[in-house]
């Protein structure tokens, strides 16, 4: 008997009893569409983080000042004036593996224009902290020299502030008012979107460093040159954990912090924590990728039970057809088919309710999922696997029926 005559018949036989082939191929296509589904989450989840790291800076440390004790009471970190322009030159200077190393003030403010006014973030900053977080303009320029050295009343805006200020209107050379002192917007930066805490890194406003020491924080910390932190890029190929360790020993001499002394700063290396949370991600979508094959299992089991019954319902059909020439290999195939048709037919039908539950995520929850063709073929050949794997003891079964024996069952 060749293929084809096999599949006609298999389908003849699973036709013929559709309301239970439909209620076995249900356990595969709830088993399937759940693992299109994890996957699909659990992939977002990681190209969200990616996005984020790219967001970041690559390969990124931020050394932040320390805290320091008042009355007994344990400020903050960034409470105690530790860190200088110059310890981020040093940085810069003195340690191979850092590319770009860049000083930075902050502060919150209310900022006024025309008739609108908004609550955002100032960032007194240096030309090498674009470089440091792979940050560019969307619109205008970015300071000039003369404007960094002599405190130019100079701002660049993110998309979130240019929006809240002047909606759809053009931001360019506008004035905005920054603690009612007076500043011209040169440029609009590029929408950088969510970091990893959920804060919009497109709510700032960045003014050149010395302006907002001199004219916004106060010109106490402007004769300091100090700086609440500084962002450092590490070269693609040098090691994180090395450079973190230099950094330390170099910022422990500035500062006269020794052995068993409490370091004044404090570094946090992003980029490892990044990839400890897409790592976390990625187990927890295998986690539920694999809860979810589960279903597969429950459904496979449904196809061997159906099977069983159906070698039952059939006996004397197949000691018919033993009776007239086929042959056992012939029983066993057909019954094979039969079971692999029902698992690859519920697996086809799992990815399209798999593709409308993510569809479903996306429109309702506003998650964000990606649904790669290898999850699909993974879907499907585990569905092909079901049948096989399940198929097989109920059609080994009916194949070694003897013809007399079938013939005489009631």
């Amino acid at each position: 008997m060749n293929n084809f005559a096999t599949l006609r018949i298999a389908l003849n036989a699973l036709r013929v009893n559709k309301l239970r082939s439909a209620l076995t191929m249900l356990g595969v296509i709830i088993g399937v569409a759940a693992v299109i589904t994890m996957l699909a989450v659990g992939a977002g989840a990681e190209a969200r983080i990616q996005e984020q790291i790219k967001s970041l800076g690559s390969n990124l440390m931020i050394v932040t000042a320390g805290a320091r004790t008042a009355s007994g009471v344990r400020l903050s970190t960034g409470t105690t004036p530790s860190l200088t322009e110059d310890d981020a030159a040093a940085i810069a200077r003195d340690i191979a593996e850092v590319e770009a190393a860049a000083p930075s003030n902050r502060g919150g403010a209310q900022v006024v224009a025309g008739g609108a006014n908004w609550a955002t973030q100032i960032y007194g900053i240096t030309p090498d902290y674009f470089i440091v977080r792979n940050w560019s303009l969307d619109a205008g320029r970015m300071f000039e020299g003369s404007e960094l050295t002599g405190s130019a009343k100079v701002a660049l805006i993110g998309q979130t502030v240019a929006r809240e200020l002047f909606g759809d209107a053009d931001p360019m050379e506008q004035t905005i008012r920054i603690k009612n002192v007076p500043f011209t917007v040169i440029g609009v930066l590029r929408r950088k979107g969510q970091s990893m805490m959920g804060q919009d890194q497109d709510d700032v406003i960045m003014v050149p460093l010395s302006t907002a020491r001199n004219r916004l924080l106060g010109a106490s910390q402007g004769k300091l040159r100090q700086v609440s932190m500084i962002q450092i890029k590490v070269r693609e190929s040098a090691n994180m954990s090395e450079a973190e360790s230099r950094v330390r020993e170099l910022l422990r001499q500035r500062l006269r912090g020794g052995p068993g002394v409490e370091e004044p700063f404090s570094i946090m290396n992003m980029t490892e924590m990044l990839q400890t949370q897409e790592e976390s991600s990625r187990i927890m979508s295998m986690l539920l990728a694999a809860v979810a094959s589960v279903s597969l299992m429950v459904g496979g089991i449904g196809i061997m039970n159906i099977m069983l019954v159906s070698v039952t319902e059939r006996t004397r059909e197949i000691g018919l057809r033993m009776a007239v020439g086929a042959r056992s290999a012939d029983i066993l195939r057909q019954f094979l088919v039969e079971a692999i048709t029902l698992s690859m037919t519920g697996g086809l039908i799992g990815i399209l309710l798999g593709a409308l539950s993510s569809w479903m995520i996306v429109t309702l929850a506003g998650w964000q999922i990606h649904m790669s063709p290898e999850s699909i073929l993974l879907s499907v050949g585990f569905s092909a696997a079901i049948g096989i794997f399940f198929g097989y003891y109920p059609a080994r079964k009916a194949s070694n029926l003897l013809p007399i024996q079938a013939l005489r069952y009631e």
